[in-house]
């Protein structure tokens, strides 16, 4: 009896242990987000404070180009819609179409880190690199960041995918792309403030 008991004991603490750390997980996320939300206010502060230090160097209107920036922007916010039809579907406990959104949003977000290394590449090589004026030194940094963190984005996703064909649409993995489609949201947001604080600014 006494082995009985013990054993049910541990069963039940077992299974407040799984309840605690799906808690646990959630919380620890929004507190990551958080931290993130003030390294990129950090970020764009010290953008802000050197946005007009370009050592008589380019400046952002000669060299950004907008209509190739709106084209990032575009791709990004059209992730962001593709995510938003994969959750619909996960409440919908449609695992393959979870997968076929999944997959679109992991194309439109590789495109945008594609034109972001393109558009890096040229400015290289128009001799405005990170160490050519303070101004340049804080865009590389800001905008390099964002996109840092689009890629592991990008490799979350094609991690997720592959949990959700394997284990299917469990507790745990639409616990999981709750917290992805968190942060895919998160970088969307961020990127219209770099779009517009950083971009767009240079313009108007």
């Amino acid at each position: 009896m006494t082995s009985v008991s013990t054993y049910g004991a541990g069963d039940q603490h077992d299974a407040h242990g799984h309840h605690d750390d799906g808690t646990r997980t959630t919380l620890g996320f929004w507190i990551y987000l958080m931290s993130d939300c003030l390294i990129f206010a950090t970020l764009f502060a010290t953008f802000g404070v050197l946005v007009n230090a370009t050592a008589g160097g380019p400046t952002g209107r000669q060299l950004f180009e907008l209509p190739y920036v709106l084209g990032e922007t575009l791709l990004l916010l059209a992730s962001s819609f593709t995510f938003g039809m994969g959750m619909l579907n996960v409440y919908a406990n449609e695992r393959g179409k979870v997968i076929g959104w999944l997959a679109a949003t992991f194309v439109l977000g590789a495109g945008f880190i594609g034109m972001e290394v393109y558009e890096f590449a040229k400015l290289v090589s128009d001799g405005a690199a990170p160490s050519t004026s303070a101004f340049l030194s804080g865009y590389f940094t800001l905008v390099g960041t964002h996109g840092l963190h689009v890629t592991t984005g990008l490799l979350w996703i094609v991690v997720t995918m592959h949990q959700i064909g394997k284990f299917g649409l469990t507790p745990v993995t639409r616990r999981r792309i709750a917290c992805l489609s968190l942060f895919w949201h998160f970088l969307d947001l961020v990127w219209i403030c770099v779009f517009s604080l950083v971009y767009l600014r240079e313009f108007l």
